[in-house]
């Protein structure tokens, strides 16, 4: 880790990682702790570490140290405060209360500011100027006032804002599967990845780019960043592809696609997952089968594109020299494997809920980290593997918590104001009361939202205002939810933002615009997926309806294959247009079946 030349010293770092993840665990072992006990105090451990640690220069260490000073102390006013303010039902009585609940405002959208931008603290921004001034917007899109104690009162001691249903997430689902990414990556199982993608595809032609698929896929689950994913696997499979003669813009290409699918893969599927449950109401486990057979449809679409493009450039296979050999597989493979095992057996042997489950897998992982595929026994290694994973965790728990704090004020001013109800409308009036208009626009909006705000913020608004709408047209909730959150990784990929595109460029030196080309056409499943899973709906029932499910999986696998050849191996444009029609036709075709 880089040495810091600005804030306090590393052992302090160290020390409150510790505290912030024992508590996070601590949580799930310690039975029911009041919810303004337990998400107060998670936004308290959040601050210091996006205001202080990250500061980059004086003017911003020294207002993120007033920031964070008023913020936790806010924060643990509250928790110390709770059975009191459970009293008041969202009501603020004095001017002290309402000092600190626009203290916590201010903090939990400077605190998404700084982590993520303008993007999405501009919306926070904009819903909180709506709740205090729409009563005097004329028309439908008005409202009729709401007290100023209510409101913030409603945002800040009560759960309807700040404190709501996506912090509870944050707090004990998205917290504990961070803890466990941190965990696995800071020992051999990164390496294992690797091997294990490379001991299964490297022998294959155009094999580097499909282990970038492979592990990719396995990380990116874990994960749930598709800029973290590119960063990580990609150090080691671009220079490899870059040896074996691979064009920069397709080995980029692959690595954004298959790092940003690694966010719909099951079992973890980042953090998206988690909030989905509390959105839904559906249990993990149902989400997970509902979303296995679309997201192995988009690996096989990378697939079959690699394959066009193997045959296209005459890509070769990995060097027997530098395939891993039986034993090294085996005993790498065992770092992930176990602590994977341990997460399954936990779900569904006892039937432990998912985030204990993962604090088992979690230990199981600790005490890995103790050892080496050498077999050495190493403290000084050790110590720096257990640092590295708490001051990992710390740091993702921080970014991914200031996204849902922020969110999470959107969400309150939605339902506070009744403005989720009145865009539902509008977007149901604007598709003319039609389906597939109105899955469109939620598509686009998707787009837009998502360019410079991170998948699970833009799943979280998105479904928040178009959700309903596509629900009233017909659509089961898990299926509209998944339709968005799919939609919500399309800037990831797509120009003019696209994250992953511009961190892969960047890392072998290409032109960012070719790669963000290569990309598109190798992640076209992406695109077209979602609108398959509405034309058929069965291949989300898998747990349900194996037999439809299975039967809508190869009809779409066939009409994806013939999508991405026309893509990629066919040469004129006509031939190009003529095999994806017939592809989509194939695709869509359980319109009508």
């Amino acid at each position: 880790m880089a040495k810091r030349t600005i804030g306090p010293a590393p052992t302090l770092w160290l020390g409150l990682a510790t505290l912030m993840v024992a508590f996070h665990i601590g949580l799930i072992f310690s039975g029911l702790v009041p919810n303004l006990v337990s998400r107060p105090l998670h936004l308290a451990f959040v601050l210091p570490w996006v205001f202080v640690y990250k500061a980059s220069s004086k003017l911003a260490l020294y207002s993120g140290l007033m920031l964070t000073i008023l913020g936790v102390a806010s924060a643990l006013w509250i928790a110390l405060n709770h059975d009191q303010l459970s009293d008041q039902y969202g009501y603020l009585e004095g001017n002290f209360q309402i000092a600190l609940a626009i203290t916590l405002l201010v903090c939990v959208v400077e605190a998404a500011r700084r982590s993520i931008g303008w993007p999405l603290p501009l919306v926070a921004i904009s819903a909180l100027a709506y709740a205090l001034f729409g009563a005097a917007i004329p028309g439908e899109f008005g409202h009729s006032g709401t007290p100023l104690k209510s409101f913030l009162g409603t945002m800040t001691i009560a759960e309807g804002g700040i404190w709501g249903s996506l912090t509870a997430v944050s707090v004990g689902v998205v917290s504990i599967f961070v803890i466990f990414g941190a965990v696995l990556n800071a020992g051999e199982a990164g390496q294992g990845f690797m091997n294990l993608a490379t001991a299964a595809a490297g022998r294959l032609k155009g094999g580097a780019a499909k282990v970038s698929v492979l592990s990719s896929a396995l990380f990116g689950s874990i994960s749930g960043s598709a800029s973290a994913n590119v960063a990580s696997t990609g150090a080691i499979t671009l220079p490899a592809m870059t040896r074996l003669g691979y064009p920069k813009a397709l080995a980029a290409g692959v690595e954004a696609v298959a790092s940003s699918g690694g966010q719909i893969m099951p079992p973890l599927m980042g953090a998206g997952a988690f909030v989905m449950v509390e959105l839904t109401g559906v249990p993990y486990t149902g989400i997970m089968a509902a979303a296995i057979l679309p997201s192995v449809l988009f690996f096989f679409t990378v697939w079959m594109g690699i394959n066009a493009y193997a045959t296209r450039y005459d890509l070769r296979p990995v060097d027997a020299a530098e395939q891993p050999g039986a034993r090294d597989v085996l005993i790498t493979s065992g770092f992930f494997l176990i602590p994977f095992s341990v997460l399954m057996w936990g779900m569904f042997g006892p039937g432990f809920t998912p985030q204990y489950a993962a604090c088992l897998a979690i230990l199981a992982a600790a005490i890995l980290l103790f050892f080496n595929r050498q077999g050495r026994f190493d403290p000084a290694l050790i110590a720096e593997r257990f640092s590295n994973a708490l001051l990992n965790a710390a740091k993702q728990m921080a970014m991914i918590a200031s996204i849902i704090f922020c969110a999470s004020i959107i969400i309150g001013v939605l339902s506070i104001t009744g403005l989720g109800v009145k865009i539902t409308s509008l977007v149901l009036s604007g598709s003319g009361g039609l389906l597939w208009p109105s899955l469109l626009l939620t598509a686009f909006a998707c787009l837009i939202l998502g360019m410079e705000v991170p998948t699970t913020a833009a799943y979280v608004i998105c479904v928040s205002v178009a959700g309903p709408a596509l629900i009233q047209q017909g659509l089961e909730p898990l299926q509209a939810h998944l339709f968005v959150f799919w939609f919500a990784l399309l800037s990831t990929i797509t120009p003019p933002v696209c994250g992953a595109v511009f961190i892969a460029a960047g890392m072998i030196g290409e032109n960012w615009i070719k790669v963000a080309i290569s990309a598109m056409a190798l992640g076209v499943g992406l695109y077209v997926i979602p609108l398959g899973m509405i034309a058929n709906p069965d291949i989300l029932r898998v747990a349900d309806a194996p037999l439809p499910a299975l039967l809508a999986f190869l009809r779409m696998a066939l009409g994806l294959a013939i999508l991405s050849h026309g893509l990629i191996g066919a040469r004129s444009i006509i031939a190009k247009i003529t095999i994806g029609l017939v592809g989509l036709a194939i695709i869509l075709s359980g319109l009508v079946v």
